[in-house]
């Protein structure tokens, strides 16, 4: 009997106990190996900053970690070889307008791909997936032609309009409206009367906001940095940031320390970008955890 007893209490099952994770904290190694991405990621903009506060040709005789005394002075001479200000003028304008373009229009679009049904539907998603194989070196041409048989060659509008929308922004949507906007929630405001437009704006848009945001993000940084198709369509008196730019460089010799700190300069506005834009995925990202 007591046998029988003591093999029933070896197969009851032990009870573990039940561990919180959010009391667990990472340990020093994750610590370690976050603050080795951060110092990675900061050390090119250190790294420009550094060589553009310093002369050039001190700094390749006795280089320093230390940063100099010379920034607002390559600054201010930044400001007088390249029309800077006119050219961070057509970048704020151009990548403002084509990030906006780019977020409504593939939104609208990805809603459309995800959450209505029309003929055709599957077929022409593969078509705008099947674009993204296609080098944009190939359309540089006829676009080029297209560009000047508009009269818009020179112009800003033969910078912004081609790439008003995206066929990376309509699948990034696409993808992410079919599996954070629930059908059974769009049926309910169809039952409550609401229009597709309503249900767009106060469905929709509500809940991709960390997605749209991100792809806000990843849109000005493109098109802030886009230098070919600019450098090709528009003239010298007209630039974007990153066309004048080239002109520090275009020399028989190259001043690094004004190269750079024309750089350090032209990063600022995606880092404000940035900043005010992360806040948004992070809070986003936290309300659907919350919710979930």
């Amino acid at each position: 009997m007591a046998t029988v007893l003591d093999r029933r209490e070896s197969v009851t099952p032990r009870r573990f106990k039940k561990v919180n994770l959010a009391d667990q904290r990472p340990s020093f190694t994750v610590y370690g190996i976050l603050i080795a991405f951060i110092l990675g990621s900061a050390f090119p903009f250190y790294w420009s900053f550094l060589v553009a506060s310093h002369d050039d040709a001190e700094f390749t005789a006795t280089p320093s970690l230390l940063p100099g005394g010379r920034f607002f002075e390559n600054a201010s001479r930044v400001l007088d070889s390249i029309p800077f200000w006119k050219a961070l003028g057509n970048s704020v304008l151009v990548s403002g307008t084509v990030t906006l373009s780019v977020v409504v229009l593939s939104t609208l679009a990805g809603f459309a791909f995800a959450k209505l049904r029309f003929k055709g539907r599957g077929p022409l998603m593969v078509f705008v997936v099947a674009t993204l194989a296609v080098p944009t070196q190939l359309g540089i041409i006829p676009l080029y032609m297209a560009m000047a048989e508009f009269g818009w060659s020179g112009t800003l509008g033969a910078v912004i309009i081609p790439n008003l929308v995206t066929a990376f922004g309509v699948f990034w949507m696409r993808q992410y409206i079919a599996d954070a906007v629930p059908d059974e929630l769009i049926e309910a405001a169809r039952v409550d009367g609401c229009s597709m437009i309503r249900i767009f704006w106060h469905v929709c848009l509500p809940a991709v906001r960390p997605a749209a945001a991100m792809l806000g993000v990843f849109t000005f940084m493109t098109s802030w940095n886009d230098f070919l198709w600019p450098l090709i369509v528009l003239n010298a008196e007209n630039p974007t940031m990153q066309v004048a730019l080239e002109k520090l460089q275009s020399g028989y010799y190259v001043d690094n320390s004004l190269v750079l700190a024309g750089t350090t300069m032209a990063t600022v506005p995606i880092l404000i970008v940035f900043l005010v834009l992360g806040r948004q995925i992070v809070a986003g990202i936290m309300q659907g955890a919350v919710k979930g």
